[in-house]
């Protein structure tokens, strides 16, 4: 069936007690150990960085992005696992995805149960992401978990500790697993991928601010005075917020800034309906809506267009392609 190279990254799935909580140390070959492994599957282990997940950084994930695609590089490898916490698994599959450009697939999954766990949850999520990652062809990143296969882009997670923590709150799964068969449901539409960036000599800045009942631009003044290139606006509803947050986004946009515009409500898009500092009023102020991307993937779509250009219109293309928006190349400069 294949030759799979599984990248461990860390998380409860590599997790032991340390004393006073669960934290991530164990390498890769004892999380393999752990899993039973797919008939006519061998596996070679990639031992990234072992860490909690909440502690991972653009250089971390970035890091990863590069060394998928150095993996995928050899013809022989028929596709990829990618062993991750939980807490930011959504977003380091979304940017990955970003620049995935190739029918094998790559395959997250994690647990929710640490690597001693008698009843633990890790070796089925790693023997089905294995089994996925054998049978899975032109379906992008995958998030494959509690038997269920999902798309990255639009994944989240959806419960703190249920072993079903994964789903896209406003779309379908991608396939199930069962009985040593991967029985695909439907195709995700990706756009086009991005170019692989560079790694940045320092850090791009780009901040999330939620919205709320008496909720003022304070928190969103403060991100750019930080230095941020890029802000994600965690609006109410629909897409809403106050027309003194409206005027910090037109300051920021016309410094520079990159600001898209989200929902914290759990499921359905970002829709243009109400003005008093609602999302009519964002957007025309240079918010950028993100459709149904919740706030940590739209941080990550940002982060893609801070990190291809410099330039803040050209950020704005960009970040539209990354959110799948169909929009026309920039124009040749002279």
């Amino acid at each position: 069936m294949g030759r799979i190279v599984v990248i461990s990254t860390g998380g409860t799935i590599a997790s032991r007690w340390q004393g006073s909580g669960f934290a991530a140390d164990a390498h890769g070959q004892e999380v393999m150990a752990t899993a039973a492994v797919p008939e006519g599957i061998t596996v070679e282990v990639v031992d990234l960085f072992s860490v909690n997940s909440p502690r991972l950084t653009t250089d971390h994930q970035l890091t990863l992005v590069r060394t998928v695609h150095e993996v995928l590089a050899d013809p022989g490898v028929d596709g990829v696992v990618v062993t991750h916490g939980t807490d930011t698994l959504e977003e380091s599959a979304f940017l990955v995805d970003l620049y995935h450009h190739d029918p094998r697939p790559v395959v997250f999954t994690g647990a929710q149960l640490p690597l001693d766990a008698e009843d633990g949850d890790g070796p089925r999520n790693l023997h089905d992401a294995l089994l996925t990652a054998a049978r899975a062809r032109d379906l992008g990143v995958l998030v494959a978990f509690d038997g269920k296969v999902h798309a990255a882009r639009g994944t989240v997670k959806t419960h703190t500790l249920d072993a079903d923590a994964f789903a896209d709150p406003s779309g379908a799964r991608i396939a199930d697993i069962g009985f040593g068969k991967v029985s695909v449901l439907r195709r995700p539409a990706r756009p086009a991928p991005l170019p692989l960036p560079g790694m940045p000599e320092a850090r791009p800045r780009v901040d999330m601010v939620m919205h709320h009942a008496d909720g003022d631009p304070v928190l969103l003044e403060a991100a750019v005075a930080a230095g941020a290139q890029g802000v994600v606006l965690v609006a109410t509803g629909a897409g809403n917020a106050t027309p003194e947050v409206v005027a910090a986004v037109a300051e920021a946009t016309a410094r520079g800034v990159l600001v898209a515009l989200t929902t914290r409500v759990h499921a359905g898009p970002v829709s243009q309906i109400y003005t008093h500092g609602g999302a009519v009023d964002l957007v025309a102020a240079g918010a950028v809506p993100t459709g149904t991307l919740r706030a940590g993937q739209a941080r990550v779509a940002v982060l893609a267009a801070v990190l291809a250009t410099t330039d803040p219109a050209e950020r704005v293309r960009v970040l539209r392609h990354a959110l799948g928006e169909s929009v026309p190349a920039a124009p040749a400069r002279v």
